[in-house]
């Protein structure tokens, strides 16, 4: 399987990200179990190398841009479908605590054998809803940052997201660049549930012109305990 590995190197060397030949092979493992596990269910429908790369791998890890990640401790991906961006940032960033979690349940037995193959230690998948992880004490205001890639509108997504943040760390949604209007929508929500939005990052990725943004919200207090409410409702009825 021909890749460029130079072309990978290149784009985390232009987010000044610093990597080890081991943390490559790790990226290239991850890229080839993703591509063999992709014939049998639907995880990606981007598989060519440096699409992957761009679009998977430099994408999730373009979360260097909005925040320190040295000084995160822990990170929770919500619906991190295939790993993203959870696993690219805990292979460049082992130092983090990272709680991946997804609807489906082939998935999530994906993951897991992701982290046993890749052998990454203090990571864990787990399959279930957002709304109900939410809600539980092992999980809810525990983190330093929560992500998700996940295609929902923002102020769904912050009720799913927000409940996981503790006051004074940060939901960091991904998301195309040209998101204003969604961004206008969501103030009301993602200020009922204790966020205030600190930055919009919009970027191209590294030799592209796909345009992202990142949406920066910070929590500024302890959630009510009213949200996240009952599964399907933050989608059905945002805020």
């Amino acid at each position: 399987m021909d890749k460029n590995v130079d072309n990978l190197k290149n784009k985390l060397n232009q987010l000044s990200i610093e990597y080890s030949e081991s943390q490559i092979e790790k990226l290239l493992k991850y890229y080839e179990m993703l591509i063999e596990k992709n014939k049998v269910m639907n995880l990606t429908a981007i598989t060519e190398f440096d699409e992957v790369v761009e679009k998977h791998f430099i994408d999730s890890l373009s979360i260097v841009r909005v925040i320190d990640m040295e000084k995160v401790h822990s990170i929770i991906d919500i619906g991190t479908g295939a790993g993203f961006p959870g696993i690219p940032v805990k292979i460049m960033f082992p130092h983090i605590k990272v709680t991946l979690v997804d609807s489906l349940n082939k998935r999530v037995n994906f993951l897991n054998e992701v982290i046993e193959n890749l052998e990454l230690s203090d990571i864990e998948a787990y399959h279930g809803r957002a709304e109900d992880y939410g809600r539980d004490k092992k999980f809810r205001e525990k983190y330093d940052v929560c992500v998700s890639r996940a295609v929902a509108n923002l102020a769904s997504l912050s009720e799913y997201c927000m409940p996981f943040v503790k006051p004074d760390g940060y939901f960091i949604s991904y998301k195309s660049g040209d998101c204003e209007e969604e961004i206008d929508n969501s103030k009301n929500a993602i200020k009922i549930l204790s966020g205030k939005i600190e930055k919009v990052e919009k970027f191209s990725l590294p030799d592209s012109e796909i345009s992202r943004s990142f949406i920066k919200i910070k929590k500024i207090k302890n959630l009510s305990n009213k949200y996240p409410r009952k599964s399907g409702i933050p989608s059905r009825n945002p805020l």
